[in-house]
């Protein structure tokens, strides 16, 4: 079994009136089968509504499933038992940092949480410590989140994340309220994590760019799984990805457009390096060296 898996996981949200009566039942998870395994990057496609957010909260153990079945590290997340652990295996990262940041300095605020689960003091600061260096804020250490930038704030909040020691980091959404360096930032960042330390990252967003060095890509629409691949998979079906109202980087839809015209460019380009060596391979000229 992966580090998260889900088998028919169906989520409802029931509105009742005054006297407890149903008025309404939404199904924002409609029998979802998932299976992501130790040291994985996943990113989850879908816009809004789509159910990838619901999705996230059922790996963090903030909703249990109406049906099926959810586990993260072999962990039921519908047993009550399991609620602690499962959030200390799966860490979460939202979309506002300030909603997670609630220390006047920035060291402070790293290790509330592994306070808060008992770890010594010594350890403590010494994950800290750790915790900065890895998202590259070690330097801003005693600085107060207020006066930081927005890229700056959802990493000290990913840190307070890590210092946890979580074996999974679900991003839902964390670059949305970001300005384009701030959500460079946080992906790189989200990268180094997967790599360096082995930690699994599932990275729920909008934004294509985000997902072309992603492992695996998962699509969803109306709570249902409707595509899942590599990014390559992914990206090279334009006209499908446009039917479930979703963009495609901008240097894939030039390729397509390209292609299109005649030009021998393969389907499924991702980067702009990519897509000007083959232009330079069409035009016989020496690719540069990278």
């Amino acid at each position: 079994m992966g580090i998260i898996k889900a088998k028919q996981l169906v989520h409802e949200y029931i509105r009742r009136d005054e006297e407890g009566n149903v008025e309404s039942i939404q199904t924002a998870l409609d029998h979802v089968d998932l299976d992501v395994e130790q040291g994985q990057f996943i990113a989850i496609l879908g816009h809004n509504g789509s159910g990838k957010s619901t999705l996230a909260k059922h790996i963090n153990a903030l909703l249990t499933p109406t049906e099926g079945s959810l586990w993260v590290n072999g962990m039921d997340v519908s047993e009550e038992r399991n609620v602690l652990p499962v959030r200390q295996t799966a860490g979460m990262v939202f979309q506002n940092p300030d909603n997670q940041i609630i220390a006047s300095v920035v060291e402070e605020d790293v290790g509330f949480g592994p306070e808060n689960i008992g770890v010594p003091t010594e350890e403590i600061w010494q994950r800290v410590e750790e915790s900065l260096k890895s998202v590259g804020m070690l330097e801003y250490r005693t600085h107060s989140p207020n006066k930081l930038s927005g890229g700056q704030k959802q990493r000290v909040a990913i840190a307070g994340v890590v210092a946890m020691q979580p074996k999974c980091i679900v991003f839902d959404e964390p670059t949305a309220m970001l300005d384009p360096n701030g959500r460079k930032e946080v992906i790189r960042t989200a990268h180094e994590l997967n790599r360096k330390k082995g930690v699994t990252v599932i990275l729920i967003t909008h934004y294509m760019e985000e997902v072309v060095d992603a492992d695996h890509v998962i699509v969803m629409d109306q709570g249902k799984v409707v595509m899942q691949g590599t990014p390559r998979e992914i990206f090279s079906q334009v006209g499908k990805l446009k039917e479930y109202r979703l963009d495609v980087p901008q240097i894939t839809i030039l390729a397509d457009l390209l292609r299109q015209s005649g030009l021998d460019i393969p389907v499924g380009v991702l980067t702009r390096e990519e897509l000007v060596e083959h232009i330079l391979r069409l035009a016989q000229v020496e690719p540069p060296a990278r």
